[in-house]
């Protein structure tokens, strides 16, 4: 991209996918029309210069294209590498004219081996040959590639039609404007985007249809894109049958409208209260030209099976993408699906000339099927080919020739019988079942990237499989299936996979298709540690409520065992935190008790809770008080929970469950009244506001109570902004940048907090930053925990916070984030709340250096602190039992629900 270059082809994947992969199942992608019309051609073999290969022999050679001279050479030379070439030559001979005749003459074929690229016309392209051949035959080494020019500019237009086959019909009118890009998707798509709550906003700007393609044009300039726009809507005006049309210029918009047709394989694969729907017939081509009469003929076929599934895909080259809702877990169900392949398979080869692959191969799934496309006799010859490579029959058998059959090795089968172990979280959504959660991932990878958004932190810092999403959920599926692992809660493998999960939830909102790995680890915490002493720095940070509670007490002597030396190393130790981490210093008064003292305003204001959750109660009690002021400035009266209550989201980070939840029905408890009322529960700990939107209803789905506390919960922006009715922020033009909170992306999303900032005319910043790293208590943790924090932290936010003016305003809600931020640069952090304050009160709070807060302490001090510990050490135990009984007695207390003071 710096040099203005580009591979053709980019699958919907391309920014986390690797070129070997797509070079083993010869990829080909969104801008295939683009290779196709200014490259060599659509697929990765097409854009092949070379490849350096090793066979399974140990013969490492390089191969290309091979002139006939050179042809001779190389078998004269003789060896294994003229073995190799000579075998090759006498097979193209002999089968040439059967290639010629039986291999579709469409710009998508990728099923079965390229022999036509041996074809003395093609060149005796060797590398070309071994591309799409799924690690069947050599192990690719190095890869020369066809670079194209990449469009300086480009200008998408969006055409609706009443239908997917209507929009088929249309492919060959639009090529001929020669559009660098030509997708398409259809309603049934933006439906199960709908249901799964995926971009609904951003599939709410398609024009009027009910399937829909997007066309892209490239320029020099973005005036020469858009008239390439604006000529082709110009001739299909006039044309009958034609379509609506939006021209997207906002980039914004083009941005999101892609990301919409990306998104399309996680929206299809699954959606609550429908099966699942799977590949096995995902991706077949046909000539463009043939498009909409085979869209209609397959329809016909899935109508008479009662199949159901999208359609959506490379409309500009005639492939056609989808997952079927085949029920793979009966014989019948299985026999249904071998039928229909074969059918589908002789529809497409026998009526179309088409190819039952068009992108991704094979494999396993339609290999045993290439005797209908290609017949017995070329498939011998593909047998061949690999015996060529391959004598001993060792790379990836089973695949592409005498492949397994495609309804073994079925991920699901008839004899699919999983553990169904009783759970504490209650999984709605994925009916009931913990083991119906674990076939969520369809291994698309979106967790196996760099960067571009929250998900994976743990895996953009080690690169290992097993700290990415995907494999996390592969290990789960594999411990309750009990193949291979076999000793299910307890196994230490799945608790190794998950120890460095941050529990960021940026997978409930990243992932295509919703796998919630945070949950699925507090789950499986609960179930490993039952009947086991937790490790010190379970209770340390999990039970930090209660600590903090104890703390209140005497602040400063709780201050003093923290911060001085000596001690505070000691208490480090002791709690197994990582020695590098500085503890945040207790506030002298709590947010409770300043509110209580003070008292509430605005009686005559509209009512609103503010809840006081741990962190900013006990470590910064300023937010709290900011969010006091805001509230009241926008006319609401503010009522704080009469007695203390606790979200107890650090408890799920150690699968302390059983507290977690009497914690959560004693909230229910508490705010009974102003649950019955409907007022709004604000948070600004968007970990807290999190527990309150989603773990309360795992927990709880059945509680309406829990319900309606979900839908009353919003963020401070979402409050002003969607519920206020006329809200009119104050103005405070300033540069701003800002890191969202892990948990707030991805269960409330920042729409209203971006809304709120661009009203006040802050000038917003907002890198992708993903996770800061600290993750709750994960990165106070010594060892490993401790260094991936600060790898995760280092990757963007920590520098791009450090590269900030001293008069850029650093904004982010979290309280993991502020002290990321705090320990890892020395720079103070603002709250929203903090940021509509200062702009209410009319002046600018410098985003100064902070001093060294863990200022150096005395001796004399040092030995007062060692005083503390020992007057406060045999208090503490008691002092927490204390609490924790009364925590868990809460229910006696609903009458005290909410108080204004």
């Amino acid at each position: 991209r710096p040099h203005g270059l580009t591979f053709g082809p980019d699958p919907a994947t391309h920014d986390h996918n690797t070129l070997g992969g797509m070079i083993g199942n010869n990829s080909c992608g969104v801008h295939s029309v683009m290779s196709a019309l200014f490259g060599p051609g659509a697929r990765t073999s097409d854009n092949l210069e070379e490849l350096e290969v090793l066979t399974c022999d140990g013969l490492r050679l390089r191969v290309g294209a091979t002139s006939e001279e050179e042809l001779d050479r190389i078998v004269r030379e003789g060896g294994r590498r003229g073995e190799i070439y000579g075998a090759m030559r006498a097979l193209r001979d002999r089968y040439a004219p059967l290639i010629r005749e039986r291999f579709p003459k469409i710009p998508r074929r990728v099923s079965g081996y390229n022999l036509d690229d041996l074809l003395p016309e093609n060149g005796f392209h060797v590398a070309r040959a071994l591309a799409g051949s799924e690690g069947t035959l050599a192990t690719i080494l190095d890869a020369t590639l066809t670079l194209i020019d990449e469009p300086k500019q480009t200008s998408l237009v969006v055409l609706g039609y009443p239908d997917a086959y209507q929009a088929g019909d249309h492919v060959p009118d639009i090529l001929r404007f020669q559009p660098i890009a030509l997708e398409a998707m259809d309603a049934l798509l933006v439906e199960f985007m709908q249901v799964k709550g995926l971009h609904t906003r951003d599939a709410g700007m398609l024009p009027k249809g009910g399937g829909w393609l997007l066309v892209e044009f490239g320029g020099e300039t973005a005036e020469e894109a858009r008239e390439k726009s604006r000529r082709m809507m110009a001739a299909l005006e006039k044309r009958p049958g034609a379509p609506t049309m939006k021209l997207v210029e906002d980039p914004g918009d083009v941005a999101r409208i892609w990301l919409v047709r990306r998104s399309a394989l996680g929206a299809t694969a699954w959606a609550p209260g429908l099966e699942f729907f799977w590949p096995g017939w995902e991706d077949s081509a046909v000539h463009p030209d043939d498009l909409g009469a085979y869209l209609r003929d397959f329809r016909q076929l899935l109508t008479r099976y009662d199949y159901g599934c999208s359609f959506y895909g490379h409309f500009g080259q005639g492939l056609l993408h989808v997952r079927i809702d085949f029920r793979l877990r009966t014989e019948e169900g299985i026999r249904r699906y071998a039928d229909f392949t074969r059918e589908a398979a002789e529809l497409v080869v026998g009526k179309y000339h088409g190819s039952l692959s068009g992108e991704h191969g094979d494999g396993q799934s339609r290999a045993d099927l290439l005797p209908v496309m290609f017949g017995d006799e070329l498939v011998e010859a593909f047998r061949e080919f690999k015996r060529i490579w391959d004598p001993e029959w060792k790379m990836n058998p089973g695949k592409v020739v005498d492949p397994n059959p495609r309804t073994s090795d079925l991920r699901l089968g008839a004899d699919y019988d999983p553990r169904s172990p009783r759970t504490h979280f209650r999984f709605p959504h994925d009916e009931g079942s913990f083991a119906h959660a674990s076939l969520r991932c369809v291994g698309v990878g979106e967790c196996r990237r760099d960067g571009g958004g929250v998900m994976c932190p743990s895996y953009m810092v080690t690169h290992e499989e097993k700290h990415a999403t995907r494999g996390r959920a592969r290990m789960l599926f594999e411990m309750l299936h009990g193949d291979p692992i076999t000793r299910g809660w307890k196994s230490e493998q799945v608790k190794e996979s998950l120890d460095l999960c941050l529990a960021c939830k940026g997978c409930l909102s990243d992932c295509p298709v919703n796998v919630d790995m945070a949950t699925y680890k507090a789950e499986f915490l609960s179930h490993y540690y039952d009947g086991r002493v937790r490790p010190r720095h379970a209770y340390a940070f999990g039970l930090i409520q209660y600590w903090a509670r104890l703390a209140e007490q005497a602040p400063d002597v709780a201050n003093l065992l923290t911060h001085a030396p000596g001690v505070a190393r000691l208490v480090k130790w002791a709690v197994g935190m990582a020695p590098e981490r500085e503890v945040p210093a207790f506030a002298p008064r709590t947010f409770r008790q300043w509110f209580r003292a003070r008292g509430p305003r605005n009686p005559g204001g509209k009512p609103v809770v503010l809840w006081p959750d741990t962190f900013n109660d006990h470590f910064y009690p300023r937010v709290l008080r900011a969010g006091v002021e805001v509230l009241e400035d926008a006319g609401y009266r503010v009522k704080v929970p009469g007695r203390w209550v606790c979200c107890g989201r650090p408890l799920y980070d150690y699968g302390m469950l059983d507290l977690a939840e009497r914690q959560l029905r004693d909230v229910l408890d508490v705010l009974g009244p102003e649950i019955d009322a409907g007022t709004p529960v604000v948070g600004l700990e968007p970990s807290c506001t999190a527990v309150l939107r989603h773990e309360l209803y795992q927990l709880l789905p059945d509680d309406d109570r829990a319900r309606r506390l979900r839908e009353q919960t919003l963020t401070l922006a979402e409050l002003l902004m969607d519920r206020a009715g006329g809200y009119d922020p104050p103005r405070l033009e300033r540069h701003a940048l800002v890191h969202g909170h892990c948990h707030h992306r991805a269960v409330m999303t920042m729409t209203a907090e971006v809304d709120l900032y661009r009203r006040m005319g802050l000038d917003v910043e907002m890198p992708d930053s993903g996770c800061c790293g600290l993750a709750g208590s994960f990165g106070f943790e010594r060892g490993e925990h401790y260094d991936v924090s600060v790898a995760a932290g280092e990757r963007v936010l920590l520098p791009a916070v450090r590269a900030a003016g001293d008069d850029t305003l650093l904004v982010t809600d979290g309280f993991s984030c502020r002290e990321q931020i705090r320990q890892g640069t020395g720079r103070l952090t603002l709250h929203t709340a903090e940021v509509l304050r200062m702009a209410q009160r009319g002046r600018a709070v410098e985003g100064r250096r902070r001093p060294e807060l863990a200022a150096r302490t005395s001796p004399l001090v040092g030995a007062l602190a060692l005083g503390g510990a020992a007057v406060l050490g045999g208090a503490a135990v008691r002092g927490v039992a204390h609490l924790f009984n009364h925590s868990t007695n809460g229910r006696s207390h609903a009458k005290q629900a909410v108080a204004g003071r």
